[in-house]
């Protein structure tokens, strides 16, 4: 019988072994931490409406569910010819008929960064965030400076609206608190157009956000370090911050550069729009670790990647039965997203046609945390998948 080996437990990795196992193929699924992050829904730790435990599934009652095999074990090596992987423990798994790799990205290393904390970053700097802002509205002031990088070489790997949503949860929240006068909030980023992606009205809008909100920007200028007490620009220019919170843009995981796969100039996997790896029988790439096809707006986000597993797991199991039919990704790009701002949201959509943000107040908020109990309680099989979801 086939065995699949999933290195990955992110939106990817566990989608593809969820999927795999309706195809009722053996899996294997290889993690460096013990829960699923739904990431989407971390937006709202550092306000203090969730915490880390509500936004975080154990990943052994997903395998127990599901029937995978699970091994909480960082991996250390990814050898693709001979499809041998090493974990830290020193164990080694071969034997494998097909291996995807749904490993995530690494971040653009800035200098200084350790002056900052990320809601995409490690989940426990999302905790830190919460507990940095509760100690300066306890002083009673501050300056707090939110934004996100580029990655020039890759457009696709920049997460921009996270750090939107983070910055007007937290004015918001500062306006709750009855203290939003005494806080500068600026939003910066090194690119003219941040936000470019959804459409030229989602700019629009998201100025005329800014401006209400008094949030300040800084924005088209190269960051050129982190300083415990603000951010230092090309042009010589500061911003003074009391809390940094920055969302880098992603690049190749570390692990896959001595893995011999074709990578893109960016690091990530090169991959046809079937995920596949050519030369490499038997390995795909899904999620942010592969190399996203098609336009310029393109981006990686949780739905591509859950699509990229659900055709894999479809793919192999054709393969499986000698059945001539593949399933691509191409179909489904766009980006889709609800943006949360804490007291509304905002639906964005956007694909070849155009770009789209409709505002949502009040009612936009409560669908996303909807989704979020959907996202938990699906995968958990507590409830039916909603199909397109």
């Amino acid at each position: 019988m086939s065995r699949v080996l999933v290195l990955g437990g992110g939106f990817a990795g566990v989608e593809a072994a969820i999927y795999l196992r309706k195809q009722e193929i053996e899996v294997t699924l290889v993690s460096d931490r013990d829960y699923f992050y739904i990431y989407p829904t971390s937006i709202w730790i550092p306000t203090g409406e969730v915490t880390k435990e509500d936004v975080s599934v154990p990943l052994d009652k997903l395998a127990m569910k599901h029937g995978f095999q699970l091994i909480v074990d960082p991996v250390t090596v990814f050898d693709a010819s001979q499809k041998r992987v090493t974990l830290d423990s020193g164990r080694v798994l071969e034997g494998y008929t097909y291996i995807v790799a749904a490993l995530g990205q690494d971040k653009i290393q800035h200098k200084g960064m350790e002056h900052t904390l990320s809601i995409c970053g490690k989940p426990e700097e999302a905790t830190a965030l919460y507990e940095k802002l509760d100690a300066l509205i306890l002083k009673d002031n501050g300056k707090i400076a939110m934004g996100f990088g580029g990655n020039p070489k890759d457009s696709s790997a920049v997460r921009g609206g996270p750090a939107f949503e983070v910055l007007f949860n937290v004015h918001n929240y500062l306006k709750k608190k009855g203290v939003r006068k005494n806080f500068e909030l600026t939003f910066f980023a090194p690119m003219e157009k941040p936000g470019q992606k959804m459409g030229e009205k989602a700019l629009v809008m998201m100025d005329k956000m800014f401006k209400i909100s008094d949030i300040k920007t800084q924005i088209g200028v190269k960051i050129t370090q982190f300083e415990a007490d603000g951010i230092v620009f090309e042009d010589g220019t500061k911003i003074e911050s009391d809390l940094t919170m920055f969302i880098s843009a992603g690049t190749g995981h570390g692990i896959l550069r001595e893995s011999g796969l074709p990578l893109s100039e960016a690091g990530f996997i090169m991959t046809n729009e079937y995920n596949e790896i050519e030369g490499f029988e038997g390995i795909y790439a899904i999620g942010d670790a592969a190399s996203l096809m098609g336009p310029e707006w393109r981006a990686k986000q949780g739905h591509v990647a859950e699509v990229m597993a659900k055709n894999v797991a479809y793919n192999i199991n054709s393969q499986q039965q000698g059945v001539d039919s593949k399933q691509s990704y191409m179909e489904h790009l766009n980006i889709l997203c609800v943006m949360d701002t804490g007291n509304g949201a905002a639906f964005v959509y956007r694909d070849n046609k155009g770009g789209k943000m409709i505002p949502m107040p009040v009612v936009g908020h409560w669908m996303k945390k909807g989704w979020g109990w959907y996202c938990r309680n699906s995968k958990l099989g507590k409830i039916p998948r909603i199909p397109g979801m």
